[in-house]
This record gives structure tokens, sequence and C-alpha cells, in this order.
């Protein structure tokens, strides 16, 4: 498999913003609304060159989910953009009844998700955003790893027909995906293969995963990674032909594991394969404040956990 390399640091945020800037030059139909988060959200580029497309909604997101479920309503494909907490949990009631109950075309784009948003602290480190938007029916909910993954992801969902939540975070992390690689909605990534552990990672755990694969071979562990970008649909396929020859499973994801990706992978497991399940994520607590670097390792979310946990596992086969 391909040996996956730092390109350098980016914030996935820009990803974000460099996609739907370049939207803003190949669809006319594409608009963007923002909670006063212009800046933090990478969309001054979109709004200077399309400033009659671009709508500045104030700190009133729950109108601006209202605002962006109308647009629709006249062909438009509205992108809205503002902090995962404020664009989930402030606002779940008007996706609810506004968007996903009736199916509306709506990009939900959400950043400074997670506890890496770090100094800012626990009431806007939303944890519990992917369970929110993964129980609406007809909900799409992405997860990207990367800078390259997220500006792929953003211009990909502008020709999917429904509603979709996309999560990315503030600060900067390495970049190793391809950047001319298509993202396919609901469509795994195997990285590595193995036979000993599979990981399954999303999000900023899919470096960590890639970091822990390296030093689980240097101990005698083959471990094979996927990278599941898209939480729902999930790709059941690709984890059930690996849990198939590895035998166990690890789950990590920036997320609390009531209601993330573990639980999602879980449900297949028990109704196909029924696979001892190791589970990387905040154990049902809030954040705190710190640097994003110090919370991942309070809070267990990074290579070193994903290693200690594989050795167990493979003792429960």
């Amino acid at each position: 498999m391909t040996k996956f390399t730092d390109l350098g640091k980016k914030d996935t945020r820009s990803g974000f913003g460099d996609g739907l800037t370049e939207l803003g030059r190949t669809n006319n139909d594409v608009v963007a609304l923002c909670a006063d988060l212009t800046g933090s959200l990478k969309m001054n580029e979109f709004k200077k060159e399309n400033p009659e497309r671009f709508i500045q909604v104030g700190i009133a997101e729950a109108n601006m989910m209202g605002i962006a479920a109308g647009l629709t309503i006249g062909g438009k494909i509205p992108f809205t953009g503002t902090f995962a907490n404020f664009s989930t949990g402030r606002v779940y009631d008007q996706i609810r009844q506004s968007i996903a109950y009736s199916n509306k075309n709506v990009k939900i784009c959400a950043s400074h998700a997670g506890i890496t948003l770090g100094e800012d602290g626990a009431t806007h480190q939303i944890l519990e955003d992917i369970g929110l938007m993964k129980m609406l029916p007809g909900m799409t909910v992405i997860n990207t790893c990367d800078y390259n993954q997220t500006k792929a992801a953003t211009i990909e969902i502008a020709k999917y027909k429904g509603p979709v939540y996309l999560r990315f975070g503030r600060p900067k992390v390495p970049n190793f995906t391809n950047e001319k690689e298509k993202f396919q909605i609901g469509k795994g990534i195997l990285m590595q293969e193995g036979e000993d552990v599979t990981i399954v990672a999303t999000g900023h755990l899919v470096w960590q995963a890639l970091k822990a694969g390296e030093e689980l071979k240097k101990i005698g562990i083959s471990a094979e990674i996927i990278n599941i970008h898209t939480i729902k649909p999930l790709d059941s396929k690709i984890i059930l032909n690996s849990v198939a020859k590895t035998g166990c499973l690890i789950s990590a994801e920036e997320h609390n594991y009531y209601g993330g990706l573990g639980e999602s992978i879980s449900r297949v497991l028990a109704q196909n394969n029924p696979v001892p399940q190791n589970f990387i994520a905040t154990n049902d607590t809030f954040g705190e404040s710190g640097t994003p670097e110090q919370l991942m390792e309070k809070y267990g979310l990074n290579s070193q956990s994903i290693i200690k946990s594989a050795s167990e596992i493979i003792k429960r086969k």
C-alpha cells in the first residue's frame, strides 16, 4: 500500500474555504451563508468573488438554517458556515424540521469540531454532533481527515442531492491524502493492509492511526487501517471484509463514544460478524481548555492509545 507522508500541516477549515471558492467559480447555484464567522470559516474569498451569492446572517444561526432551507426551493445549493457547536446543538430543531424532514438540499458545514478546538474550552468543543446529525433520517454525515480531503468533499457534496453535514476542524494538521483522489460519498478508503487487527479511523484520528500502524509493525503486529470519512451512509462492506481477515477491530474518533462512528460500526458487527471491538473516543465527558496536543493526549485520542488498544484486543480474539 501507499506510504503516507505529511505534505505540510494545513487546517481542514482552509480545505473547506478553498473548495467553496472553487465551487463559486464553477457552479452559479452555490450560495454561502455565514453566522458572523466569515474569517474563521475561511469564506472570505468566496464572499469577495461572489458578493451577490453570500449572505452574512449575523449571530442568528437558527435563522440561517431557515433561510438556507428556503433557498433550495428556488434551486440554489446553500452552504451554511459556523462552528460545529452552533451548526448542530444550537439549531437542531431548525435542521430537523426545516431541512431533514423535507429533505432540503442544504450543506451544513461545521468548523472547529471536537476537542482540537483547544483553548476555547468545553462550551465550544462539541463531541456529540456526529450522533445528533446521523440520527436524522436522510442526513449524510461526513468527517474529513486533512486539507486535501476536506476540499475534495466540499466540492463533491455540491453534486449530491440532499442534506449533508460536513465536519472539519480548526488546527493545522498533517496533510497526507492525494489531492487528485476523487471523494466518494459513502466509500471508505483502505489506507494500509494488515492481518492482525483492523483500525477504523475518522477525522484527525486517521493520521494517528497511520502513525500507530508504523509503530505496531515494529513490534510484529500487522494493522489494517481504514479511513472512514463518511459516517452515514457507512461503508459496511470494507469493514466486514477487513474483520473477516483480522478478527478484531478498533474504532478511533474525536467524538464521544456514545453516538459516534464506533457505535455505527458496532451495529454492523452485531448484525453480521460479532468480533471484539475497542473504542478510541472520549468517554462520556465534556472537554476543557488546553492546546489541541494536550487535550488529545489527556483524552487518549492519539497513536499511543491506539497502539495500547491493539496489543490488548488481539488477546481477546
